[in-house]
């Protein structure tokens, strides 16, 4: 098996980048989805989340209010670290067991978006960053997530930074170019990804 790293900041580009990968054969792992999954009503991570912040960051179905406990926890680092230490554990074991159950010739795309921060140590082949301004990603997440300028600030500013992406990242994709050209940079390291592949799959 072959496996990426695909990380960058929020409303970076990463999705769109991991979207041409999946479309040319590449397995995609997304940590949000697996963030979902393990506070999914009658879980571990639910609960956990019930005994530390209340019933107030439910909705009435049983299902987390995500909405209610970003504005919580994002407007408080001390909060957002209690919540990090419950959910990352949770989905880094489950990236894990799924990794571990994928067929040998798999290329692999776990698309994680807190590499960083989640301290990520699965056995990647090459790590990636999509990288935009912070400028940019402020006002992608207004336009196309409804967040104000302020809260959108608040969300880039409580991830790691560019610099810190950078330092464990083996290759950059810069998305502050046109889409075209973010996937004509996103095809060339495909070609590259799959050549790696087949050079470790037959040694």
């Amino acid at each position: 098996m072959y496996l990426v790293g695909l990380t960058g900041g929020i409303a970076a580009g990463k999705s769109t980048v991991a979207r041409c990968w999946v479309e040319r054969g590449g397995f995609e792992i997304d940590a949000d989805q697996l963030a979902r999954d393990v506070v999914a009503p009658g879980t571990a991570g639910a609960e956990q989340i019930l005994e530390t912040f209340g019933n107030e960051v439910f909705q009435t179905d049983g299902n987390l209010d995500r909405s209610k406990l970003g504005y919580i926890v994002f407007g408080n680092p001390e909060l957002r670290r209690v919540l990090e230490s419950i959910v990352h554990p949770l989905v880094k074991a489950r990236a894990s067991e799924i990794v571990a159950q994928l067929p040998e010739n798999t290329i692999a795309i776990y698309n994680v978006p807190l590499l960083v921060e989640a301290s990520v140590d699965l056995p990647f082949d090459l790590v990636v960053t999509v990288e935009a301004p912070a400028k940019e990603q402020i006002e992608r997440l207004t336009k196309f997530r409804g967040m104000t300028a302020a809260e959108a600030a608040k969300r880039v500013e409580s991830q790691a930074s560019p610099a810190k992406r950078a330092n464990v990242a083996d290759v950059i994709l810069n998305s502050n170019q046109d889409l075209a050209l973010l996937l004509r940079d996103a095809d060339s390291l495909w070609l590259r990804i799959q050549r790696e592949a087949f050079e470790k799959l037959s040694a």
